[in-house]
């Protein structure tokens, strides 16, 4: 293991957390009132659409698994087709794994749903960029001593921490403080955050908006696992060996 490749895993990281920072602040320029808490629906979108670009883009530049083979052109628009059902499989996936969570089933459906996207963006995309859509790549990475390389290893902390933070997230909902910027958006918008709340008196009890907190939780840890995966990987590389499969 080099330390250039853990340099350039570095630089390739930092650029993915700059995304978010763009995602944050360059709309502001063209939308009024833009915002992630007012605007919350709308930046999730954004930052989407943002993260999957630059995880793209850094793909095609770094190229982290580049292969000797050519491939055709119909091969790669395949390819390319297959990932985004793989994509959409994961957004429903993770829209119905929140509902039987707790989420509104029919009330905050688009809501739900975007969370779901988000989560797809930290998680399902690396993994597509990375490896393919190629599902017993993905168990072999996501196995014990499965990987074969520092990008798979960056590949099993990144997602690993958008999880957790996911998770994280959704602590704070049942508290229901009455902090002012919770009570300015559910006066404008009048949406529900509360799980715990749903589950158990209905969307008409939410007093908050659904699923804020969930999904900067999921954004926190996927940074997280950005900057902590190439320190990890570095403070570790004279123990970290990799097999070819």
């Amino acid at each position: 293991m080099k330390d250039t490749d853990i340099k350039r895993l570095l630089y390739t990281h930092l650029l993915c957390i700059f995304s978010i920072i763009l995602s944050i602040f360059i709309p502001s320029f063209f939308l009024e009132n833009f915002s992630i808490l007012e605007t919350h629906l709308t930046w999730l979108c954004i930052c989407s659409v943002f993260v999957t670009a630059v995880n793209l883009l850094l793909y095609l530049v770094v190229k982290p698994n580049a292969s000797s083979k050519r491939s055709s052109l119909s091969y790669k628009v395949t390819r390319f087709l297959k990932c985004c059902i793989y994509f959409l499989m994961s957004c429903f996936f993770f829209h119905v794994i929140f509902v039987l969570y707790g989420a509104p089933l029919i009330e905050l459906v688009l809501e739900t749903f975007l969370f779901a996207v988000i989560l797809s963006t930290f998680t399902t995309v690396p993994c597509l960029c990375l490896l393919g859509p190629n599902i017993k790549a993905w168990l072999r990475v996501f196995s014990r001593n499965g990987v074969t390389s520092i990008w798979e290893n960056s590949l099993q902390i990144t997602t690993i921490s958008s999880f957790i933070g996911t998770w994280l997230g959704a602590f704070p909902i049942p508290l229901d403080w009455e902090r002012p910027w919770q009570m300015a958006i559910e006066r404008k918008y009048k949406m529900c955050t509360s799980l715990y709340v749903c589950t158990r008196h209905g969307a008409s009890h939410c007093p908050q908006v659904w699923p804020i907190s969930c999904t900067l939780g999921a954004t926190f840890g996927y940074v997280a696992g950005l900057v902590i995966s190439p320190l990890w990987i570095y403070w570790n590389r004279k123990q970290l060996t990799y097999k070819n499969h």
